[in-house]
């Protein structure tokens, strides 16, 4: 098997008044997974930056003057973009949310839409979803910051990204538990609470002790935590059981 091992792992907005500031600097190209269709550049350069700050720093501590300097951008430049700070946040959030939901999404698709053997399949989905923490690990960042800091963020944001991230994914892994059952595969009264079971059981079993990949965690253990859970599952709600 693969070696899996997850990563080794930030206010004072100001305002639309501020001096003049100098013109920016060119922005860098865009890389690699950075570039968004129809997105202008320096806006492109903005989101990276702030991803990266917010990740490191958190949401409280850190200034827009930061992200700016990040960017190779002037702070006025943000503010022509965004409103304030919490705008910033919660694009980047709300941006990061949809794009690992989309990823799940894919990845359930095409572990659970023809199964062979489900417990093969489930534990390879599993460790699939477990890889997110590596290819997302600037917004599995951001998720530290929001529990780390979310008696100082606004409720609606919070709401914003439950519902954009986590909840999506619910629904989604929800939607195959029902239809895996279908077919014969589990017995599951509740569609539901075997969804939520299977990713306590597997992702959240890797994701909370590595506190979403910050923590290093040998690729052995990562596929028998997942292949526990699995076999935990199936115990539940095997059809054969």
């Amino acid at each position: 098997m693969t070696d899996r091992t997850t990563p080794q792992a930030a206010a004072d907005p100001a305002t639309p008044t501020d001096p003049p500031t100098p013109a920016d600097p060119p922005t860098p190209a865009t890389g690699p997974g950075g570039d968004r269709r129809g997105m202008p550049e320096k806006r492109v350069a903005i989101t990276r930056a702030a991803r990266t700050v917010f990740g490191r720093e958190g949401f409280t501590r850190t200034s827009v003057d930061v992200i700016a300097a990040e960017a190779g951008v002037s702070k006025r430049t943000i503010y022509n973009h965004f409103a304030d700070k919490e705008q910033l946040f919660q694009s980047v959030v709300l941006e990061g949310a949809t794009a690992v939901a989309a990823t799940q999404a894919r990845i359930a698709d095409r572990h659970l839409r023809k199964i062979v053997d489900l417990r093969t399949d489930l534990v390879d989905f599993g460790l699939e979803r477990v890889d997110s923490l590596t290819t997302f690990a600037e917004h599995w960042a951001l998720v530290r910051t929001i529990e780390a800091e979310a008696l100082h963020i606004r409720p609606a944001l919070l709401e914003a990204w439950q519902e954009a991230g986590p909840r999506e994914t619910h629904r989604v892994l929800t939607h195959w538990m029902a239809d895996v059952a279908e077919r014969g595969l589990l017995v599951v009264p509740d569609p539901a609470e075997a969804a939520r079971m299977l990713n306590l059981l597997t992702f959240l079993a890797v994701a909370q002790p590595t506190f979403y990949g910050a923590l290093p965690m040998p690729g052995e253990r990562i596929a028998d935590i997942v292949g526990n859970g699995v076999t935990a599952f199936l115990a539940v709600y095997g059809a054969g059981q």
